[in-house]
């Protein structure tokens, strides 16, 4: 006579989410917890990297705001060079540019009824009215930039500060050549990099050749369509003519790979937190591994494949962590949204930047999303492949 044997489990997905299912509605306490466990750490890790992308795009907007694109700069000082002004004017990557002439200089206001008297080094930028189209100053600070008469100084806000003279004050000069003369200041410019509005003033190109006692110039300064083209057309224009490029991307190379660094560095503490949670994920599904040792003795005995109670165990991880996930984007991008209608207010003096706006790349948040449910769903896999290997017959004995 044929034993009859039992009719085993269709072994489907929908068999395997349905058990799943079940085995979350028992421990609803526990799988909140999980999920804001997960829900924190991606919060967290979201708002992080939204706030170093933020800092990093605030720092460089306010860097190039007072620095050209890219700076060709002549090999000795020398006069305007047509052959040069020509292939710049020819390239369509080039949306203005201007000839400059750089110094440094001793600024002094001088004491006053009531006020004492005011010094700080500078450097100084001799430039044309072009210079209000390279820069990319306010409206009214690019006015003024553009209508600098001979004698007139633009203070960065911090210098002018630290010196003690504002619009319509009359500064000494002394230059690096030991040559003097006075400067009117006719306004203030604010970048909101602190090293930049502390540190630099412009002029009429004319002032500062007439105190340097020639017409030679430092080299041009120009302003193009995409700033990430300043290596390739600095080279290009220099290739056979007697200039050194010098694109905003060396000039503040050190700084642009300290905010990387920072960025990888602090992406990688937090994203510990999303290891931490995932070993709750761990924890959970083990707990419930050893409390339905005896259900699942009983399927497998009744013809359920190991594969289907890995399934089942590793669904039950795909839906904690997928819960995570969500209300942890949600809180994220609201921290973000928050930020962002609220900029945080840091000290420009110790932050370069006065304000700490938040940008928000979908590349990042697609790169945690997929972590963090590759982390979840490995977090799963001990307490399934655990589960699968329960031996029914030991069990039910």
């Amino acid at each position: 006579m044929t034993p009859v044997r039992s009719a085993a489990p269709p072994a489907s997905p929908a068999l395997a989410w349905s058990l799943a299912w079940a085995h979350l509605r028992r421990r609803r306490t526990q799988n909140v917890l999980t999920i804001l466990g997960i829900a924190v750490g991606v919060m967290a890790l979201i708002a992080a990297l939204s706030l170093t992308n933020g800092f990093t795009r605030a720092l460089v907007d306010a860097t190039l705001r007072a620095s050209p694109h890219l700076s060709l700069n002549a090999f000795t000082p020398t006069a305007r060079d047509p052959e040069m002004e020509r292939a710049i004017r020819a390239d369509p990557r080039v949306a203005a540019f201007t000839p400059f002439l750089a110094d440094k200089g001793l600024l002094t206001r001088p004491a006053g009824q009531g006020n004492r008297a005011g010094v700080d080094f500078a450097t100084l930028f001799g430039v044309m009215p072009e210079a209000s189209q390279v820069l990319q100053l306010p409206a009214e600070e690019g006015r003024l930039l553009a209508t600098l008469r001979p004698g007139e100084v633009l203070l960065g806000s911090a210098l002018a500060r630290s010196i003690g003279g504002f619009t319509g004050d009359e500064l000494r000069l002394l230059n690096s050549g030991q040559r003097r003369t006075t400067l009117q200041v006719k306004g203030l410019f604010t970048t909101g990099n602190y090293l930049i509005d502390s540190a630099y003033a412009f002029t009429s190109l004319g002032t500062l050749q007439q105190l340097q006692g020639g017409e030679n110039i430092t080299g041009y300064q120009l302003r193009l369509t995409n700033p990430d083209l300043a290596p390739a057309v600095g080279n290009e224009l220099t290739r056979i003519r007697a200039y050194t490029p010098l694109p905003w991307q060396s000039l503040y190379g050190t700084l642009l790979d300290q905010l990387a660094l920072q960025k990888r560095v602090i992406g990688f503490v937090v994203f510990l937190i999303v290891i931490v949670a995932a070993f709750g994920i761990a924890n959970v599904l083990t707990l419930a591994v050893f409390e339905k040792t005896q259900e699942i003795a009983i399927l497998r005995a009744i013809g359920a494949t190991r594969s289907l109670i890995t399934r089942i165990f590793l669904f039950e991880g795909l839906a904690l962590g997928l819960g995570g996930l969500l209300v942890g984007n949600l809180l994220g991008l609201g921290i973000s949204l928050y930020f962002t209608v609220r900029p945080f207010q840091i000290p420009g003096d110790l932050y370069f930047i006065t304000s700490l706006p938040v940008e928000v790349r979908w590349t990042d948040l697609l790169a945690v999303n997929a972590v963090g449910l590759l982390t979840t769903l490995l977090a799963a896999l001990i307490p399934a492949r655990r589960a699968a290997g329960i031996e029914p017959a030991r069990i039910i004995r």
